[in-house]
């Protein structure tokens, strides 16, 4: 769907027009996102937007991944967040511009990812993250995510970053 809401925020699909939010967006919070993100380390550029936009639009045709902007109740773009898929399972990832952190925001974007992942037939859906990102961790815990297991990270690593990633796994119910 491109589209999903709780009423509160709205996961809204990533369109190329959508450039100079995510370049403004994503870059205006380089150094809290650089720390956690190899991707966002040194800034983010039209150049970065303009390749994910365009990845984004190729993987989501493809049945790869779903690519979303995290729209607040005030309709700002605060960040984003994605559905990878891992048949038969599903893979959340996200980020969020500093300014909009301690909101709920991640967690609600991820609680409606899940929901996606079971509506689209999903076994089980997982988060990864560093070891040392104690609030990306918090994310699956509010949900109900159980440890699954450790792995290395694959480089480069960002430089707040241990290189381990802990693994946690929610299965769909019934």
């Amino acid at each position: 769907m491109d589209t999903l809401t709780d009423g509160v925020i709205t996961l809204v699909r990533w369109r190329r027009e959508d450039l100079d939010v995510l370049v403004r967006t994503a870059d205006g919070s380089r150094d809290h996102l650089g720390d956690w993100l190899v991707w966002a380390t040194g800034g983010y550029d039209r150049a970065k937007g303009e390749e994910f936009l365009t990845g984004a639009e190729q993987r989501w045709e493809n049945g790869q991944s779903q690519d979303y902007a995290i729209c607040t109740p005030e309709s700002v773009v605060a960040g984003g967040c994605g559905l990878i898929n891992r048949d038969p399972g599903r893979e959340i990832g996200y980020w969020l511009a500093k300014e909009h952190t301690g909101r709920g925001y991640v967690t609600r974007a991820a609680a409606l990812l899940v929901a996606e992942s079971w509506r689209q037939g999903a076994t089980f859906v997982e988060i990864r993250h560093d070891e040392r990102n104690e609030r990306s961790a918090a994310v699956p815990r509010r949900l109900g995510f159980t440890p699954h297991r450790q792995e290395p990270a694959g480089e480069p690593v960002a430089p707040a970053c241990a290189g381990i990633n802990h693994v946690w796994r929610l299965t769909r119910p019934g």
